[in-house]
């Protein structure tokens, strides 16, 4: 058998585990983000329990860009799943607002303990997020949030990685198959640096009039006065072409940051994690 013969064999096995999974839930709440990883968890719940027994909530929270709940609202009402959106205020909870290395516990143990909730009124037994197999590689405390109270995983368990799931999500024709990946808005602080209101708005619109510019992964890391721009490798160099980078850089000053800088290693996740790791 040959390598693509042999991958597709073990999504195959993947997806049947998943499916067995999510039949002895009988009946899910799915927290839905929109990106690639909540929908296909999503899209299967549908196919696997049935409209009856499937419930997508997406968290209004002042972290999770604009554009990631109007998108999450619209691909729901593609799938035709039952959608609700809910009401988070992580920037009340001092433990995370002060951004220390494990603010996402935090964080999620607010969201999971509030989805849990809105299960149990529902008669709903089971809580799940999308958790990939990849995740595994990243300092995860949020999952740790999702052990305590419950959650679980199911991608996760079925061992299906981000790239199982590109795969997967274009063969069910899910519009999220190519998606880039997306973290809440805290992910754009460095640790220990209070995370505001301000700041997180200004950070959204930074990254809304990148994306507008036609760059589809993008992260602007929030330093003070600095905004680190990352884009992918291959993006750097049209992002410094000089007319571009000029229109960057005013709109930047003028939401209030002094000097912009291009991060020379380009796009990656849990880049604010590496000054934990070296330590």
């Amino acid at each position: 058998m040959d390598r693509r013969k042999l991958l597709s064999s073990n999504r195959d096995k993947k997806l049947k585990k998943l499916h067995a999974i999510l039949r002895r839930m009988k009946r899910l709440l799915v927290a839905y983000s929109g990106g690639l990883d909540s929908t296909f968890l999503l899209a299967n719940a549908l196919l696997v329990l049935g409209r009856d027994n499937t419930l997508a909530v997406t968290a209004d929270s002042e972290t999770y860009p604009k554009r990631e709940r109007r998108d999450a609202r619209k691909i729901a009402l593609k799938l035709r799943a039952p959608w609700v959106s809910i009401k988070t205020s992580e920037l009340e909870i001092p433990s995370f607002k002060d951004n220390p290395p494990d603010r996402c516990y935090y964080c999620k143990m607010e969201l999971f303990s509030t989805l849990k909730s809105v299960a149990k009124r529902k008669g709903i037994d089971w809580v799940a997020d999308g958790t990939n197999y990849d995740d595994r590689k990243d300092l995860r405390y949020g999952t740790k949030a999702a052990k305590k109270l419950g959650v679980k995983s199911p991608l996760f368990e079925a061992r299906l990685t981000k790239a199982d799931l590109r795969v997967l999500s274009k063969d069910m024709g899910l519009p999220t198959w190519d998606k880039p990946s997306f973290a809440c808005l805290a992910s754009r602080f460095p640790y220990h640096r209070p995370i505001t209101k301000k700041g997180v708005d200004t950070v959204d619109k930074a990254e809304d009039f990148l994306i507008g510019l036609g760059f589809k992964q993008v992260r602007v890391r929030h330093h003070g006065q600095i905004a680190r721009i990352e884009v992918p490798q291959k993006d750097i160099k049209r992002l410094n072409k000089p007319d571009l980078r000029d229109k960057i850089r005013r709109k930047l000053t003028r939401l209030g940051f002094t000097y912009v800088a291009v991060d020379l290693v380009g796009y990656r996740t849990g880049s604010m994690n590496e000054a934990l790791l070296k330590r």
